[in-house]
């Protein structure tokens, strides 16, 4: 079986301790966590976590299936990309002077559909959001200018299909 993405989508009760045993799962197979995000879901009083993995399809069952044995584990859903829509989010520090003596860093930010969050004397910042290729293409284009900071979200997803998480939420009342 060949490594492919997979985005894998964890919901729980928030307790503490459950990031540190997840994780452990994946570190007792060597598999590397590529992006890790936690937030609230779309269910009061649960949180969801996104973990993107290369990885068989084999062991991706397998990590699913020991992840929901966790006591705080609702459900715990894999996909492929294909059947996601996900995005990450990217903001780049930028010396401010480059913002008026360089005209192409302008057009940078237009082409790249990025917006610029704030202004200030030292520097600007930019924001974007995207597939993972785009923020890359926007790094490799604002490099040449010096990035003074830059930080990247971790994956953030929704499915393509419904997930039956909030039926099953209902069916256990």
């Amino acid at each position: 079986m060949e490594n492919k993405i997979f985005t894998i989508s964890v919901y729980s009760e928030n307790n503490v301790g459950l990031l540190n045993r997840i994780s452990g799962i994946f570190l007792k197979r060597h598999i590397n966590i590529l992006s890790l995000n936690v937030s609230e879901s779309e269910i009061e009083n649960v949180s969801r976590f996104i973990i993107v993995v290369k990885t068989t399809e084999k062991w991706v069952q397998n990590i699913v299936g020991q992840i929901e044995k966790q006591i705080e584990v609702i459900k715990a859903f894999y996909h492929i990309d294909e059947e996601t829509i996900f995005l990450e989010s990217a903001i780049f520090k930028i010396e401010s002077s480059l913002l008026f003596d360089e005209r192409q860093i302008q057009n940078i930010i237009k082409e790249s559909h990025s917006e610029i969050v704030t202004v200030s004397r030292d520097f600007f910042v930019i924001s974007k959001s995207g597939k993972r290729s785009e923020i890359n293409e926007l790094y490799d284009k604002l490099k040449p200018y010096g990035i003074m900071q830059f930080v990247r979200s971790g994956r953030i997803s929704v499915s393509k299909e419904k997930m039956e998480v909030t039926t099953l939420l209902e069916d256990l009342k």
